[in-house]
């Protein structure tokens, strides 16, 4: 069954370490009809910090591989100094949501579209991190007015180009073979040793390593490896649009990330005309965790 949850104390804590929630994950049912139906939605799992009911939420979207927790001090951080609601999601496929065959940027909207009203959290100011971001944008340029504001963070609503190779990635986590009865701090040793022969970098391992799972003493990965290496090729690319999204837009970048580059710029504005652009300087692509701070001053800024 799958937990949706709801976290209504907020610690007096500055920005720590997020936490991981771990549990199995129930399977959606395949979307039927041709390829002009519409994307069939998923329960997404969330977590919501409670707030001033007058101003508009924060919703926080996460990047491929991430999930709801990557966003958890940020979270806790921005519902006590701004006393607004914020809504941590886990995409489709990811964390503790369901696992289903399509991983579109249309369906995950949808998901989106019909989550927010359902929580009456609309219209919300969407952030949205690189996979996460091109959920935001999509939606924001498909049902403008449940959007009051939105933040891409360090991604352009065009075809991506990482210097990251997702598909090794994903075959590299595929082929990890972990014994039955190993304990848990066992299970991560043998796994992140099994990675390091493709993935060298050590912060790449221990951010895929959140995803293993115990699942009836066996581990797994919470992520649907399957769904996301089918559909790769849509996830780096953004769908056509030809509307404009009216709203303020703010593109989060980091310094040190060649994600969005100089020739993203005539179709940022083109898509977001009121888009503005702001670098944390000393960040790489995953700008809430390189620089928390800097992150959340510039959210706040965009705000005021």
């Amino acid at each position: 069954m799958l937990r949706w949850t709801r976290s209504w104390r907020l610690p007096l804590r500055g920005l720590g370490p997020c936490s991981l929630s771990f549990s199995r994950v129930p399977v959606a049912p395949s979307s039927s009809g041709g390829s002009g139906a519409e994307p069939r939605s998923v329960l997404l799992s969330y977590s919501l910090l409670d707030g001033e009911a007058a101003r508009p939420a924060l919703v926080f979207l996460h990047g491929l591989f991430g999930s709801k927790t990557n966003f958890s001090s940020i979270a806790k951080a921005l519902a006590r100094q701004t006393g607004r609601r914020v809504l941590t999601v886990d995409a489709r496929n990811h964390g503790d949501s369901p696992h289903s065959p399509d991983m579109s940027y249309e369906a995950m909207s949808q998901d989106l579209q019909d989550l927010l009203p359902q929580l009456g959290l609309v219209p919300c100011v969407l952030i949205g991190h690189s996979m996460g971001g091109k959920t935001a944008m999509l939606l924001a340029l498909q049902r403008p007015e449940l959007v009051e504001r939105l933040i891409a963070v360090d991604i352009s609503p065009v075809e991506t180009t990482p210097s990251s190779n997702f598909p090794s990635y994903m075959a590299a986590m595929r082929a990890v073979d972990i014994p039955d009865g190993v304990p848990r701090s066992s299970a991560r040793k043998l796994a992140e040793e099994q990675l390091s022969t493709v993935i060298q970098d050590l912060a790449e391992r221990q951010f895929l390593l959140t995803n293993l799972v115990e699942a009836d003493g066996r581990f797994v990965w919470r992520v649907n490896l399957e769904a996301l290496a089918q559909h790769l090729d849509k996830i780096m690319a953004f769908p056509p649009r030809q509307e404009s999204y009216p709203g303020p837009t703010l593109f989060l970048l980091g310094g040190n990330s060649k994600y969005v580059r100089p020739s993203h710029h005539a179709e940022i504005r083109r898509l977001f005309p009121r888009a503005q652009m702001q670098t944390v300087p000393r960040a790489g692509h995953w700008v809430h965790a390189d620089c928390p701070q800097d992150f959340v001053a510039a959210i706040r800024g965009f705000l005021a």
